[in-house]
């Protein structure tokens, strides 16, 4: 795959294309594989179009919302500690996004006079190229090499940077993941470390149930609005009718597996068309699609999957309420 071209004349920005070393399925064999599935699925991927973006930015505000303001203030108030152990000579970020966190390990790197890179790694180029410009301005020594592609496609395409390298799964994403699926990508993320490399790992921890049930759930309904989000992408995308306002939101703690469970809950009998499946689904009134799972985790479930990815914990940073873990590992 060609590099892209990015928009942005600094000479300290490059853009880079990652060419996929596996099949990813698209929206189409996601709909027939998981419609076929009771509950009936579909992968949380598809949230993030422009406007569940947005979303998703608004949701991150929320009083419920803690996840997000708990990371920042970890990163906050360990950046010293995590860049005096790592020390990078260059930060990879998995689903960077709009590197909003990583900013605060980069003003720690200024402090310091730690002129590490920045290797930022997602699907879209424009989002990267947007949060790079913010950050070359911040940062005058900063090196900014943006990679466009899907992690989930694979990493053996990533050719990376020789030295020390920081990698960051940040957001408690790696609770998407079903528990053999974040051990085999963290393994494969453990693949491209070398001995002196690190993984900045964050992920949210098992807590009581009305702060979980509560952070995916908000007042003001924004979190509703998101999931609904995903039927106007299966109406705009494959010529689906999905009727949105036909269905509720739900979030459910699962406390057996450790996880919240977003559903999409018909309101009532229907019948939807998929237009470019030529396929029509029917709806009893209760029937819910799952749309997202997010595991919690124990400190002793963390450092487990970790053991089993080959990868040992250096320091563990959370808060006194013990509501969000950052972890940095290195190889076994």
């Amino acid at each position: 795959m060609p590099d892209a071209a990015p928009q942005t004349t600094d000479p300290r920005f490059t853009l880079q294309a990652v060419s996929p070393t596996r099949r990813v399925s698209g929206l189409a064999e996601d709909l027939l594989e998981g419609f076929a599935l009771r509950p009936r699925t579909l992968p949380p991927k598809y949230f993030y179009d422009a406007r569940g973006s947005e979303l998703f930015d608004r949701i991150c505000s929320t009083a419920e919302y803690y996840p997000t303001r708990t990371e920042a203030a970890l990163l906050q108030s360990g950046a010293a500690r995590l860049l005096e152990q790592a020390r990078p000579e260059t930060l990879v970020e998995l689903g960077a996004g709009t590197a909003r966190k990583t900013r605060l390990l980069l003003e720690q790197c200024d402090r310091a006079g730690l002129a590490c890179q920045y290797w930022p790694f997602d699907v879209c180029a424009e989002v990267l190229e947007l949060a790079a410009g913010e950050l070359l301005e911040a940062f005058p020594w900063l090196r900014v090499n943006a990679l466009v592609g899907d992690y989930m496609a694979g990493l053996d395409g990533l050719e990376l940077p020789r030295g020390r390298r920081l990698f960051m799964f940040l957001g408690g994403t790696i609770g998407n993941f079903a528990p053999g699926e974040s051990v085999a990508f963290l393994e494969e993320i453990a693949g491209l470390m070398g001995p002196d490399d690190h993984l900045l790992l964050g992920a949210d921890r098992v807590k009581e149930r009305g702060v979980l049930e509560a952070g995916y759930d908000d007042a003001e309904g924004i979190t509703a609005e998101f999931n609904r989000n995903l039927l106007q992408v299966l109406n705009r995308e494959l010529g689906a009718d999905f009727d949105v306002s036909a269905f509720e939101h739900r979030a459910l703690y699962d406390p057996a597996q450790a996880r919240i469970e977003m559903h999409l809950v018909s309101q009532r009998d229907q019948s939807v068309a998929v237009e470019q499946l030529g396929r029509h689904y029917e709806f009893a009134d209760g029937q819910y699609i799952l749309t997202e799972i997010s595991r919690k985790f124990t400190p002793q479930a963390l450092d487990g999957e970790l053991r089993q990815a080959g990868l040992e914990t250096v320091l563990h940073l959370e808060p006194d309420n013990g509501y969000f873990s950052l972890v940095l590992a290195r190889r076994a």
